[in-house]
């Protein structure tokens, strides 16, 4: 699989978010990471379903929602319903894993897990086989633009393991604080797709910015 960049919606000028959907239609980003917040699993609101619907409506490249909500399987249909291919929960909103997972992939989406960053990778053990994403937050859940946590080298190596010696199908998704200046090594470390979202969209060129990331991730695919 060669490595993915995916740049996070949240980070666009919402105001102009047609725009900003349309750039990314047009750069060499391979997705769109969408991240819904509900002011109570993280500190923060984002957007919900009526501007997913507009970003649907006008994207034509693979849309990655993260929930960062309670009780996801409330939502599970709606999203399918709003065009999202792929739907990330996280492991510490899910009282019941397992099943929320087989209800995204009944749905007709590809199902992925989050981890927070204090949240370790075993946890995954008894699930891996099931999933198609692993998101690591590298940053805590809620706001965009903070800074990098190293300690997620390790787990993207810890993640790794665990997907190759259970034959897992498994992509590793990196989320939070990602740059020009460590997409190299997290490449390297094993991660397939990269979400960024400061570091693109405030930039001068978005365009550009992408461009570049795809090169760097591309050297190592």
């Amino acid at each position: 699989m060669s490595k993915l960049i995916a740049p996070s919606i949240l980070a666009a000028d919402f105001a102009n978010l047609q725009r900003d959907v349309e750039m990314l239609n047009n750069s060499d980003a391979d997705w769109f990471h969408v991240d819904i917040m509900d002011g109570v699993f993280v500190p923060n609101i984002s957007f919900g379903m009526p501007v997913l619907k507009a970003i649907s409506k006008h994207a034509k490249k693979v849309i990655d929602v993260h929930l960062m909500i309670v009780d996801p399987d409330r939502y599970i249909d709606i999203f399918s319903k709003l065009g999202a291919t792929n739907l990330t929960v996280h492991y510490e909103a899910c009282t019941h894993l397992h099943r929320t997972i087989q209800a995204i992939k009944a749905a007709g989406m590809k199902a992925g897990v989050a981890l927070n960053p204090h949240t370790p990778v075993s946890s995954l053990e008894d699930i891996i086989k099931d999933l198609d994403l692993v998101c690591l937050m590298s940053v805590n859940p809620g706001f965009g633009g903070q800074s990098f946590i190293t300690n997620t080298y390790k787990k993207i190596k810890q993640l790794k393991q665990l997907i190759d010696t259970s034959n897992s199908p498994c992509k590793i998704e990196i989320d939070g604080g990602v740059t020009d200046q460590n997409a190299d090594e997290l490449i390297k470390a094993g991660a397939d797709i990269l979400v960024a979202g400061s570091f693109v969209f405030k930039s001068n060129n978005p365009t550009q910015t992408i461009s570049n990331l795809k090169q760097i991730v591309t050297k190592r695919s």
